[in-house]
């Protein structure tokens, strides 16, 4: 028997997350008074103490801001170099004579595939979103249908290959053999990301209006298209550092024995912010002072850039701060309560699990190392279920239909410049299908392996 008051709280949150919608669309509020509104009715309807309403929304907001504020910061910089210096260009003409027109949309996915590998979703984004503006302006292709392979393929590395934090940690939990769940995910990531990028793009690009102005754009234009363009491994080379740094952060403890300073130092520069920081300061020699541009010039290119990102960052921790108000408020605990009183089998139990957390929190990390540590005990005491096809079930069930309440889903909208019910359209269903497809590769692995 469902607890009626689990089913008031998801009635709740469904509510909310419409009435952040109609905010929004029908009475043109400003999307952060909204997530805010909807976050304190929420809050007050499911009988939060009137004093933590406030500190939880504030909470969430801080925690999503503290890594979001700082890699958008640091990969803005690095775009505006790219696209002052000429780089952005200078990869976007040379993707153009290799792949063809035609074929762009799955460079786009090829290379978000690698990039995201050690990148977290929201640094590859930021590191690579200026190459799809400047793809998108040289050959008049719709942005959508070059932007969405892109963040498809770094969403699918994501949720699903290690070593990305939620996924190792994952792996950890059930005990799995990380080389296996690496190979499996590897081939499953391959195709779910060519059906949720270049293939839903195709579908999804007449259906999405996309506005002639888009800020974020033409912030990360060229604006002296005369000059000579850097060499594209130069430039290459400057995007690449921070993922290498990163990469060599993730195996320091192959290289190094922990606890060593060696070992310290490795994880030190692969940590996002240093790795983004260090890429910034490179790209100021490599793309800037190289090519004659003065120290007054790099300034204004760093200040300038911040400005259009503000906006960007207070939505992002603002679907931070909703998301949070569902934890403390109850909804993602009713959504395990009713997932767990049906007798699934441990794979779709896992991804069902993983996929209601992240409905509920926004976030794809909480999402998987809740549900991992839901399954984990059960899985352990049933034979013939592979823990690496677990993982990566847990990981496809943590990017369904990111929403309101996910940073991920602002970043996207805002750099796109799209409506909220636009990015449902193409984003949301992005993800989900991300999802089933990661569900039902790794199911029907199970009958295999």
């Amino acid at each position: 028997m469902i607890d009626p008051h689990s089913i008031f709280l998801l009635l709740s949150a469904l509510g909310a997350v419409i009435g952040i919608i109609l905010l929004v669309t029908v009475v043109k509020l400003n999307p952060f008074l909204s997530l805010l509104l909807a976050s304190l009715a929420l809050a007050i309807v499911a009988g939060m103490p009137m004093a933590g309403v406030i500190h939880s929304f504030e909470t969430g907001v801080g925690n999503t801001l503290g890594h979001i504020a700082i890699v958008v910061a640091l990969g803005t910089m690095l775009g505006k170099m790219m696209a002052e210096s000429g780089g952005a260009d200078a990869i976007a003409l040379t993707l153009i004579r290799v792949f063809g027109e035609k074929r762009l949309p799955w460079a786009m996915m090829v290379i978000g595939l690698i990039v995201g590998l050690p990148a977290f979703f929201e640094v590859g984004f930021v590191l690579l979103i200026p190459i799809a503006f400047t793809v998108s302006r040289r050959t008049g292709t719709p942005l959508i249908r070059v932007a969405l392979p892109l963040v498809a393929a770094l969403s699918v590395d994501h949720g699903l290959v290690p070593p990305h934090p939620a996924a190792l940690l994952a792996v950890n939990t059930y005990h799995a053999d990380v080389g296996r769940t690496i190979l499996y995910a590897l081939i499953i990531a391959i195709p779910t990301a060519a059906l949720a990028g270049p293939l839903f793009a195709k579908v999804i690009a007449p259906w999405i209006k996309m506005p002639a102005e888009n800020p974020m754009a033409d912030d990360f234009a060229d604006h002296n298209p005369n000059r000579s363009l850097p060499g594209f491994w130069l430039t290459m080379g400057s995007i690449l550092l921070p993922v290498a740094l990163m990469l060599i952060g993730s195996w320091a403890d192959v290289f190094a024995t922990k606890g060593t300073f060696a070992n310290e130092s490795l994880h030190f520069v692969g940590n996002d912010d240093i790795a983004l920081l260090i890429g910034v300061l490179i790209s100021f020699i490599t793309l800037g002072v190289m090519r004659g541009v003065s120290k007054e010039t790099i300034l204004r290119f760093s200040n300038e850039c911040l400005a259009p990102t503000a906006t960007i960052t207070l939505l992002v921790g603002a679907g931070g701060g909703f998301g949070r108000v569902l934890q403390d408020s109850g909804v993602s605990h009713a959504m395990i309560q009713i997932a767990m009183q049906r007798h699934l089998p441990l794979l779709f139990l896992a991804w069902l699990l993983a996929a209601l957390m992240r409905l509920a929190t926004g976030s794809a990390t909480v999402a998987m190392t809740t549900a991992a540590g839901i399954v984990a005990p059960i899985a352990l005491q049933t034979p013939g279920v592979s823990p690496e096809l677990l993982a990566i079930a847990t990981g496809a069930g943590s990017l369904i239909f990111s929403h309101v309440n996910d940073g991920g889903f602002w970043l996207v909208k805002e750099y796109l410049n799209l409506s909220v019910t636009e990015t449902m359209k193409s984003w949301s269903i992005c993800e989900t299908i991300i999802s089933f497809s990661g569900l039902g590769f790794a199911l029907a692995a199970s009958l295999v392996i």
